[in-house]
């Protein structure tokens, strides 16, 4: 799967699980880190570890990638998945707010999400 679609399935796998905010910034031309990172709001330690889990769970089970590192823990306030071209960060509101990644990697173009099909529509389509 390339980066484009791995980072477009996390913040789909973050927004199933609820999460808050979801961005992905296309880094690629600014650093050598990665090529997306996908920042996301969750509530508290239950959300944020629902969010992870989600994200971590789908990815093995479903496309057998796991992450090179994963770092924090959902008790803090921010946790890190590492997935070589696409970094994950799921962040409480405050921690979002303090860190400002978004404003940080201001000059990292956002990838806008799909749009979502109507259940009308696809109902239309079958």
């Amino acid at each position: 799967m390339d980066s484009r679609k791995l980072a477009r399935l996390c913040r789909e796998l973050a927004d199933d699980k609820k999460a808050e905010d979801i961005v992905i910034l296309d880094v690629h031309k600014l650093t050598s880190v990665a090529d997306f990172f996908v920042i996301a709001t969750g509530g508290g330690e239950p959300h944020l570890r629902a969010i992870t889990e989600e994200i971590v769970d789908t990815l093995r089970s479903g496309h057998d990638l796991r992450p090179r590192a994963i770092d924090g823990e959902t008790g803090r306030a921010w946790v890190v998945l590492d997935y070589t071209d696409v970094v994950v960060h799921i962040m409480r509101a405050d921690a979002r707010t303090l860190y400002d990644l978004e404003g940080l990697w201001s000059d990292a173009p956002r990838v806008k999400p799909r749009k979502k099909t109507s259940v009308n529509a696809i109902r239309q389509a079958g």
